[in-house]
């Protein structure tokens, strides 16, 4: 990779553009002199906005076109919210970076400003992920979960709508916060009712498996947000859940230890599997991204012996 001047992949989307010119201003502060270059690429998942992400694929509608362009040399690298990205690197393709994490937890937005608890009984929320509506549905038997599609201010936008069908949203904290829209949300809902999506709230910077490439983007890496997500990462990886199934998961590394917390639910809320596991971990271990992610993988196999199988089995 030339390191004067970088080509950077990224969505059209506001939330996506301001990710990667985030990014950018990483790399300008660590490398200064250096020009950039964003070009846009439509994804599958911009294109399609009339069917849910489950019905048009899920795993990687908003990836592959990106990942294909950095393996044909037309961007150097690539930057996507870590959720999206599956969990099994594209042959030639790695994770170079992963910048500081932002709040991994999802809002509640609703136009009459109610929270989860005083939202009226059947009321309807709009969502277009399995992970949060099954958790909704958990937590209140009772709400109607119905498909929203969009970007962020999209779906803000038809959250306020009085005529619309949504008397509440779900959204990742993370977007919302970084757009400026926080005055929107009418709360914030708690991990103990809605772990987070793998990786949620981290930006993944993509790039070639070249030495070059990865020597470059290693001072724009947060290693305890690269520590934690890829635990979560690995926990959804070992369960072969897919990136849209019903599978939450949060790591917390803090005074030594690695907390990893894991959920797998029915897709209507009904049966829920917990786990949570610990180990000591220094922050200044060098293997501790292996050991992150060997955390990840014994915490699936804990979720499998409680039954895992058998809830993938009628997601799938």
């Amino acid at each position: 990779m030339d390191k004067e001047h970088i080509v950077i992949g990224s969505r059209r989307s506001k939330l996506a553009l301001w990710q990667t010119h985030h990014v950018i201003g990483l790399l300008e502060q660590a490398y200064p002199g250096i020009t950039t270059e964003v070009k846009i690429i439509s994804t599958r998942g911009d294109e399609v906005l009339d069917k849910s992400l489950p019905m048009i694929g899920g795993k990687g509608v908003f990836t592959e076109a990106l990942e294909s362009a950095l393996l044909a040399s037309e961007v150097d690298i690539a930057v996507h919210s870590l959720k999206d990205l599956p969990t099994i690197d594209a042959t030639g393709l790695t994770v170079g970076a992963v910048p500081k994490r932002a709040d991994v937890r999802d809002v509640l937005i609703s136009r009459d400003g109610h929270t989860l608890d005083t939202l009226p009984q059947a009321a309807v929320i709009g969502t277009s992920s399995l992970r949060r509506s099954s958790q909704l549905l958990a937590h209140r038997p009772d709400i109607k979960t119905i498909d929203i599609r969009g970007n962020v201010p999209t779906r803000i936008e038809k959250a306020q709508d009085p005529a619309g069908p949504y008397d509440a949203i779900l959204l990742a904290n993370a977007g919302v916060t970084r757009l400026g829209l926080i005055a929107h949300v009418s709360e914030t809902i708690p991990t103990e009712v809605m772990l987070p999506a793998p990786g949620q709230g981290a930006m993944g910077v993509q790039c070639r498996d070249e030495a070059a490439s990865l020597a470059m983007l290693s001072v724009i890496n947060d290693v305890n947000a690269q520590v934690t997500a890829m635990a979560e990462r690995a926990f959804l990886r070992t369960l072969e859940a897919g990136c849209s199934a019903p599978v939450a998961a949060h790591a917390m590394w803090t005074d030594g230890t690695l907390k990893l917390s894991g959920r797998l639910l029915q897709v209507d809320g009904s049966s829920v599997i917990e786990v949570e596991q610990s180990i000591a971990l220094a922050h200044d271990d060098v293997d501790a991204p292996t050991r992150g992610d060997a955390l990840g993988v014994a915490l699936a196999q804990a979720a499998f012996e409680q039954g895992a199988s058998a809830i993938l089995g009628t997601i799938r």
